[in-house]
């Protein structure tokens, strides 16, 4: 924040802060929330419930960019509203926040995460354990391009900014979603996995990968530096290949 700005804040500037209130059906409340140097949306938030209306539901934990549960939609764009500085994403003094997007809302800014975490599961973007009375200790070389591919993707701690921003998610809610996809990416790579043909199975269905358009906006707007594209376009030839020697067919 430039020296004028905080200078405004130090001499009681304000902000006009519209937060979403109901569910599903709603509407805006506007709010006038002190504007102060360095002060995240989160800090706007807080505020508001704890002096000005108590009853505001919004979920936050750790504030500092580490679990990603206070993701919110700010003028717009899915957000870290621990992460967001309302210097930044003010516009003519002025911010409006919502729920993420692409979830049932149960309450003011607090969405319904079991849509997502389901997908998360129907992608089976969990590690299965082979036979270990058979198999020999798997060695993962460090330089390998599995072990690259898999931790490029693995960072994801399912804020849910993607799958807020996902088109295709808007308009397909049976889409599996840039999260779910980009962790069965890490799995299919994993070499220790039991059940690799299960990931390509689990993703290349009616509302799996292919379904992707490739528009880059979960990419675009991860907090993390992910690229889910990236991980969905390898899922894509994987599966492809997959079924062209025959392994995906039932």
């Amino acid at each position: 924040m430039s020296e004028t700005a905080e200078a405004k804040a130090d001499n009681g500037a304000t902000l006009a802060v519209e937060v979403w209130r109901g569910a599903a059906e709603g509407r805006y409340q506007r709010f006038e929330v002190p504007y102060r140097p360095n002060q995240t949306v989160l800090d706007v938030v807080t505020y508001i419930q704890r002096n000005l209306d108590p009853a505001l539901a919004y979920r936050f934990a750790c504030r500092v960019g580490v679990c990603g549960s206070c993701a919110m939609t700010v003028n717009g764009r899915p957000r870290w509203t621990c992460r967001t500085h309302t210097s930044r994403v003010v516009k003519d003094g002025k911010l409006k926040i919502a729920p993420l997007q692409n979830l049932p809302v149960l309450r003011d800014l607090v969405t319904d995460m079991t849509p997502f975490f389901e997908k998360w599961q129907a992608a089976r973007g969990r590690f299965t354990a082979g036979d270990g009375s058979k198999d020999a200790f798997a060695e993962v070389a460090p330089e390998s391009p599995e072990r690259a591919a898999a931790s490029a993707a693995i960072e994801c701690i399912n804020c849910g900014v993607c799958y807020s921003a996902c088109d295709v998610v808007a308009w397909r809610k049976d889409y599996l979603g840039p999260a779910a996809l980009n962790r069965a990416w890490a799995a299919w790579n994993d070499v220790r996995d039991g059940d690799r043909a299960g990931v390509l199975k689990a993703v290349s269905g009616d509302a799996g990968c292919h379904n992707c358009h490739t528009h880059q906006s979960c990419a675009e707007h991860c907090p993390v530096g992910l690229n889910p594209t990236q991980s969905i376009a390898g899922l894509k030839r994987a599966s492809l290949h997959a079924f062209l020697k025959g392994d995906l067919r039932s």
